[in-house]
């Protein structure tokens, strides 16, 4: 177990956050799912919590105003020194910009953003808040990945925007980039052509680290959710892919680290 209190360098993924319709409900779910207690949070956008573990925050969820009727999903957030000047950046380089600007109180500022392939994902500069403040146990986030049709030009967007090193797996049947930054993996893009949900497209996928994929993907199923992929294993550890009750999409693994 670790925890992080400082500013991160730009491009690291940095937090978390989920807007949902039903936010009590929602607490309830991850509640009883990680062990998360919550606080309130900075409401620029309409109520929000935070979600901590030992006292350190991890997540956020935020509510939906009852008219917008956009898909539920966890949302990845890189750390920025300027925010202002990564979404003029995130535009020359072909995305889009779907909220802010805007400061979130005194912990921060923020922008909303979507990529060429149309994978939302947010950025975050640092004030009072820094991000997430725990990693390595269960109920953490531990990896993000994107997941899009494949992995060339969105890449190169990436690279563009936040001066990640692209290490690519060499291998005809299979398209996967590593983001690097100081030489250390921060994330990944998964290039999975046709086999993309339809109903999904181009998304960031959240991992938490948890101590049994398979109990947790049988309790996301006892409170309301459902199992997208069973658990199995993977190149990190054995994973499961499970959604919430309001659709949510996340990744639960447990790393080799924790064997």
């Amino acid at each position: 177990m670790t925890t992080e209190a400082t500013r991160r360098r730009p491009g690291t993924p940095c937090w978390v956050s989920l807007m949902v319709h039903g936010l009590d409900a929602t607490q309830d779910f991850y509640r009883e799912l990680f062990g998360w207690e919550f606080v309130p949070g900075p409401q620029p956008l309409g109520p929000y919590v935070r979600a901590l573990l030992d006292g350190k925050e991890v997540a956020g969820i935020g509510q939906l105003p009852p008219d917008r009727h956009l898909p539920i999903a966890w949302t990845t957030y890189m750390a920025s020194d300027d925010v202002d000047e990564t979404a003029e950046q995130i535009r020359m380089c072909g995305g889009t910009i779907g909220v802010g600007p805007l400061d979130a109180a005194d912990a921060g500022r923020l922008v909303i953003a979507a990529d060429p392939e149309g994978a939302v994902f947010g950025v975050w500069q640092a004030a009072a808040h820094t991000g997430t403040a725990l990693f390595g146990t269960h109920g953490t986030p531990v990896w993000n990945e994107l997941m899009t049709r494949e992995t060339a030009a969105v890449g190169k967007f990436y690279q563009s925007v936040f001066g990640y090193d692209l290490e690519p797996v060499v291998s005809a049947d299979f398209d996967y980039l590593t983001l690097h930054l100081d030489n250390r993996p921060v994330a990944s893009i998964h290039g999975v052509g046709h086999t993309l949900p339809r109903d999904r497209g181009s998304h960031w996928m959240t991992y938490f680290e948890v101590e049994d994929p398979d109990g947790i993907a049988a309790t996301v199923v006892d409170l309301g959710g459902h199992v997208v992929r069973e658990p199995c294993e993977g190149t990190s550890g054995r994973l499961a892919t499970v959604a919430d009750p309001e659709g949510a999409v996340f990744t639960v693994v447990r790393t080799a680290r924790q064997d």
